[in-house]
């Protein structure tokens, strides 16, 4: 039976993952994730330090992120953040987000892994899966992505999935500015064929996009 929150039934397929909109229970095992560690100490990767949060603010703070995207979803702005699920078990997130979507087209990406999983790719056949949806599944033209100073793995990802430079802005997660490396990648530009990906229960998602559902 389809879920009456259809984001549940929605599935990316790559052929080692499969991103699904988290569970109460996937949050937990993201916590546990999280807890261990998603990046090196000494650098900070986003632009909100929630990774420096103290327990149980840590704990309260992830949760709430979660569960306020799910609350406050519009087709005119809406964020999806979507576990990563390897051999089974979460290990990251992988996120989507976009406003005006129906009219400009245009979606923003994020993401973190586990220091455990990352140096295998893993992050490139994330990205490759949501773009998938925001490209084939929904009809984008664009896909930004950033990249602070020294998340060399984030610029690495974006380059090598055909994203141009566009810009700098600053930021300051510390307290200290910090370079916010801008990317842009263009449907022409988009390597669709880079990884197979396959999208479950899409077209029951499509008006909270906005979008006209797909008639048989």
């Amino acid at each position: 039976m389809p879920h009456p929150w259809p984001l549940f039934d929605l599935r990316i397929r790559t052929p080692r993952l499969e991103l699904r909109a988290p569970t109460d229970d996937d949050l937990v095992a993201l916590l546990d994730v999280a807890r261990t560690g998603v990046h090196d100490p000494e650098l900070m990767p986003f632009a909100f330090a929630w990774t420096d949060l103290r327990s149980p603010e840590f704990e309260l703070s992830f949760l709430r992120f979660f569960w306020g995207t799910r609350a406050s979803w519009a087709p005119a702005a809406w964020r999806l953040p979507l576990a990563v699920v390897h051999a089974g078990q979460p290990i990251g997130i992988q996120e989507v987000w976009a406003t005006n979507f129906t009219t400009l087209r245009v979606v923003e990406t994020g993401s973190w892994l586990g220091l455990r999983q990352q140096g295998q790719g893993l992050g490139t056949e994330m990205r490759a899966g949501v773009l998938h949806l925001a490209f084939e599944g929904l009809g984008a033209t664009a896909a930004l992505s950033g990249a602070l100073d020294g998340n060399e793995a984030s610029r690495r990802v974006s380059e090598k999935l055909g994203y141009e430079p566009n810009g700098e802005d600053m930021v300051a997660p510390r307290g200290s500015p910090l370079i916010n490396h801008r990317y842009l990648l263009r449907r022409e530009n988009w390597q669709r064929g880079l990884y197979p990906v396959s999208l479950e229960h899409l077209d029951a998602c499509l008006s909270m996009f906005g979008l006209p559902e797909r008639r048989p």
